[in-house]
């Protein structure tokens, strides 16, 4: 059986963020388990509204982005599970399967802490040490268990290089989002 649906196409919103995706069916009455990218996936729970976008790979139940309204999502042991208006059996919840959920930047809860950042922001910084030396700019962030890492794209004599720096108060002197700037203790030879 093939099931139809009937989500909303819309535009991506310029602010979006991939903060997920489907993973499956959940039960019989159109819940579905979700993959969130966040070991804390607050976005998902404030977000009201969904953009979904078709997995790379598989098969195809919609395409463009849709409209998701979401009427509660919730944590179930170690998943997080989620019930959408339109979403009312389980074909229906199998049919998102693999789709791609981006929420706006500007509906995440904020931050509670000075030295809480999401890493959707820090993505892009440049990162300077206290001599003013750049180091590279944030091309992405890793988590080891104990500590997040930045990740560094830089150049050095014309080839593409990475740098690790752990993103811990013992080398991050100071983050200046509106400066979209990091500064560190780290020397470039480490």
């Amino acid at each position: 059986m093939v099931t139809t649906l009937s989500l909303e196409p819309t535009q991506l919103p310029a602010d979006a963020v991939e903060v997920g995706r489907i993973a499956d069916a959940w039960g019989i009455k159109g819940w579905f388990k979700v993959l969130s990218h966040s070991s804390n996936p607050a976005a998902l729970f404030s977000a009201k509204q969904w953009y979904l976008q078709p997995s790379e790979r598989g098969a195809k139940t919609f395409a463009g982005t849709v409209l998701l309204p979401i009427r509660q999502a919730k944590e179930h042991s170690d998943t997080v599970v989620a019930w959408a208006q339109g979403i009312d059996d389980r074909d229906a919840a199998e049919a998102l399967r693999g789709a791609r959920i981006f929420v706006p930047r500007s509906s995440f809860p904020s931050t509670t802490g000075d030295d809480e950042y999401y890493w959707v922001d820090l993505i892009g910084l440049e990162v300077v040490n206290r001599e003013g030396v750049a180091l590279g700019l944030v091309q992405d962030l890793m988590s080891t268990g104990p500590q997040t890492v930045l990740v560094l794209a830089y150049e050095q004599d014309g080839k593409a290089q990475e740098r690790m720096i752990p993103f811990v108060s013992a080398f991050v002197d100071k983050v200046d989002l509106p400066g979209k700037r990091i500064t560190v203790d780290w020397q470039p030879d480490y």
